[in-house]
C-alpha cells in the first residue's frame, strides 16, 4: 500500500482554514500573503515580520524582518542586510521571491531554555476508526540567533516535560499546556477534514511566547518525525509508526 494521505502545499489555504473558524483563529498570528501594502501595514502594527515561501518546508527560505532604527534588518540564515527604506526592502525580498508566492507573519518572541529558542511539533494522526489523536508531542529547540528552530537548521529534539520545566514554566502550567496543545491538534485534524478529505497524519508547528500563550506558526500536511528515532525514548516514535503504517507510511 503506497502512502496515503493528503497533502496541501500553501500555507495561505491552511491558514485561512484555520482563521475561519474562531476557536482556531485566535491562535494564528497576524498573516498576511507578501505586497508592497501588506509589508508596510505589518511593520506599521509589528516590531519583527516573517517573510516566509508559501509552499516552502524546512524553514529554508524563512527572513526575519525588523524594525531598525530608520530602517529595517533583514536575516536569512546568518546573513544579515539592511534596508534604509519600505520600498528598498520591499525590492530586496522581491527579488528574493522570484515571483513565488509569499506571507508574512507577526513575529512572535519565542520561550527559551537556556537562551535557545523553542518550538512544539504537535503530531495527531487519525487511526482506522476515523477519528484524530494526538500522537506526539515533543520540542524543536534552535540554535541562539538561527531564524528557524527546524532539525535540518541545527536545532535539537527534546522532550515536551523536560523543556518547560527548564524553560521556568509551573508544573501545573505545563500539564494545561499540554491538555491544550492535545485538544488544538484534534481540533486543526477535524477542521482540515471539513474542507478536505482524506488526510490521515498533520503536524502542527506551536510557540509558545513568553507568556505562555500558544500560536499556531503553521500545519504541515507530511510532517517529519525521523528524528525521534534518535531519542532515548522511543516510544513517541514507534507510537507514531504503528499509525502511519496504517496508510502506508513507513518512515
Amino acid at each position: 500500500m503506497g502512502y496515503q494521505s493528503k497533502s496541501v502545499k500553501s500555507k495561505w489555504v491552511k491558514t485561512k482554514w484555520l482563521l475561519n473558524k474562531k476557536s482556531l483563529g485566535k491562535y494564528v498570528p497576524h498573516t498576511l500573503l507578501f505586497n508592497l501594502g501588506n509589508l508596510d501595514r505589518m511593520l506599521s502594527k509589528h516590531s519583527t515580520v516573517y517573510f516566509k515561501p508559501t509552499g516552502g518546508s524546512g524553514g529554508f527560505h524563512i527572513h526575519r524582518i525588523k524594525k531598525w532604527g530608520q530602517g529595517y534588518q533583514v536575516q536569512h540564515n546568518a546573513k544579515y542586510n539592511h534596508c534604509l527604506t519600505l520600498k528598498e526592502l520591499y525590492d530586496h525580498l522581491y527579488q528574493f521571491s522570484r515571483g513565488r508566492s509569499y506571507l508574512l507573519q507577526k513575529g512572535i518572541q519565542l520561550a527559551t531554555v537556556n537562551d535557545r529558542p523553542f518550538d512544539i511539533r504537535v503530531m495527531v494522526q487519525k487511526s482506522n476508526d476515523g477519528l484524530w489523536r494526538s500522537t506526539a508531542l515533543f520540542t524543536k529547540i534552535g540554535l541562539p540567533g538561527k531564524v528557524a528552530t527546524n532539525y535540518n537548521q541545527g536545532g535539537e529534539i527534546g522532550y515536551l516535560r523536560h523543556t518547560l520545566e527548564k524553560a521556568n514554566f509551573s508544573k501545573s502550567m505545563i500539564l494545561r499546556k499540554e491538555r491544550e496543545l492535545t485538544k488544538l491538534g484534534i481540533a486543526v485534524g477535524r477542521i482540515f477534514n471539513k474542507h478536505s478529505s482524506g488526510f490521515r497524519e498533520l503536524g502542527l508547528d506551536v510557540a509558545l511566547d513568553k507568556k505562555g500563550k500558544a500560536w499556531i506558526l503553521e500545519v504541515n500536511t507530511r510532517p517529519q518525525f525521523y528524528p525521534l528515532k534518535q531519542m532515548k525514548d522511543k516510544s513517541m516514535y514507534q507510537r507514531i509508526i504503528s499509525y502511519a503504517k496504517t496508510y502506508g507510511r513507513r518512515k
